[in-house]
């Protein structure tokens, strides 16, 4: 159980900016410019899992000229705590577009262990879009139990415990503009 109040401020709590916003602002335009060149002229729908990845998705979006459409998908993962996933991922909101045929990129903000990416591409590859891809503003490695290829990562990071930019402490300080990492005496 996370120790702290969240009207205190994130403050108190920061043990240090991870990635900065200009950091993450320079890699989110390089990501969309590499998107916009593989994606030019195809059919794509970014998908994003939400409520993690809005702040990225918002920000990517804006960085790919290429044509594309956006669509959403809500994924739990996580059961009582904020690091206890238990591995069962369940589906409350399923995307609202057709991908037969069509390019979808999933947009996420942190993959783990791999077991809520590996259950969303299960999931959306039984509508047989033409591609179904991953991008993920960060990816920690060390933590990873199933193995899952990540085509689009922003950051790949060591296993602390994040937030801000979209990555929430109990759904508080999603709306920071960096990443940051708690300290270890709140969890």
């Amino acid at each position: 159980m996370l120790k702290f109040n969240p009207h205190a401020g994130y403050e108190p709590i920061l043990d240090e900016i991870l990635i900065s916003q200009d950091r993450l602002q320079t890699r989110v335009a390089e990501l969309g410019a590499q998107i916009s060149a593989d994606y030019a002229g195809k059919d794509l729908i970014l998908i994003c899992l939400l409520r993690g990845a809005i702040m990225f998705l918002s920000d990517l979006s804006r960085n790919i000229s290429a044509s594309h459409m956006i669509d959403f998908m809500a994924v739990s993962s996580y059961g009582a705590g904020a690091r206890s996933s238990s591995g069962q991922p369940r589906i409350s909101h399923d995307v609202n577009l057709d991908i037969y045929g069509k390019h979808a990129l999933i947009v996420e903000d942190i993959v783990d262990s791999g077991h809520t990416m590996s259950h969303v591409l299960r999931f959306l590859g039984t509508r047989q879009p033409a591609s179904l891809k991953v991008c993920s503003l960060l990816t920690k490695p060390s933590r990873r139990e199933i193995k899952i290829n990540i085509d689009y990562t922003g950051f790949e990071i060591a296993d602390k415990f994040v937030f801000g930019y979209g990555l929430d402490l109990d759904e508080y300080f999603r709306n920071l503009p960096f990443v940051g990492v708690l300290k270890k005496e709140c969890y």
